[in-house]
């Protein structure tokens, strides 16, 4: 497909109440105009479209959200660079944007550097950077047990999210709380530590165009029974949860 074919796509799934969404974020769009097509949509669409180094590169230079996020889903991680990810990171202009650019199964998470860059980005004195640092940690999380970095990465993270979460802008917060998650959910030792932070922090409070939103309770995610039990946390006699220090 060529980047016209693409835009004739997106066009055609256009949605008028997500256009309404996005006219409604101001600034927030940061010059890119949407189609209003929601990211579950978007990923059928980009799994239809296939990997497409060429075409997410042409795609990436249009001023259409849609299609940006199509280019994210659609590049081949195997050829993507650390100076294209760095130039990217500074074209970054809305938070869901960066979502898909870092997290959220990015494909950026599945290059050979991801975790040196979010190690590096997380140290970044750019917020860009450090949000996008942490969701490519919470990335890291989700590998196996033969690909992901050690408890002792992880730990020594856990513990910079608690010296540094109450100086951090509301996307990094919301970045830090994905990670903490994540690496809470590896094993009972990481558990205990993300959580130890989570509950300190408190629900993390977000900025929302609806307005509906709740604030993001890590905590609650770190102590379901299921994840508690699958982790070795409980026996037969221990069924104290989060809920119950409420």
């Amino acid at each position: 497909m060529q980047t016209a074919d693409v835009l004739k796509l997106l066009e055609a799934e256009s949605d008028e109440r997500g256009i309404a969404h996005w006219d409604n974020l101001g600034e927030r769009r940061g010059g890119l105009r949407s189609f209003g097509i929601g990211l579950t949509k978007l990923r059928k669409l980009a799994k239809q479209i296939g990997r497409d180094r060429e075409l997410a590169q042409e795609l990436w230079r249009t001023d259409v959200y849609d299609a940006r996020i199509i280019a994210l889903l659609i590049d081949d991680p195997k050829q993507i660079t650390c100076e294209q990810a760095e130039q990217q990171v500074d074209q970054l202009h809305s938070g869901m944007l960066a979502h898909v650019f870092s997290s959220c199964d990015a494909t950026l998470a599945k290059t050979p550097f991801a975790i040196d860059l979010a190690d590096q980005w997380i140290r970044h004195g750019d917020r860009a950077r450090r949000g996008s640092g942490y969701g490519l940690l919470y990335e890291t999380s989700k590998f196996s047990a033969k690909k992901a970095p050690s408890d002792e990465f992880f730990l020594e993270h856990v513990a910079l999210i608690a010296q540094t979460f109450n100086d951090q802008p509301e996307g990094v917060r919301m970045a830090m709380g994905l990670a903490l998650m994540g690496i809470g959910k590896r094993n009972a030792v990481l558990n205990e530590a993300a959580l130890n932070v989570a509950q300190t922090v408190g629900p993390i409070e977000f900025t929302s165009a609806s307005g509906t939103c709740e604030p993001f309770d890590v905590a609650r995610h770190l102590t379901t029974e299921r994840l508690r039990t699958k982790l070795g946390i409980l026996n037969n006699n221990d069924s104290t949860l989060y809920n119950a220090t409420l």
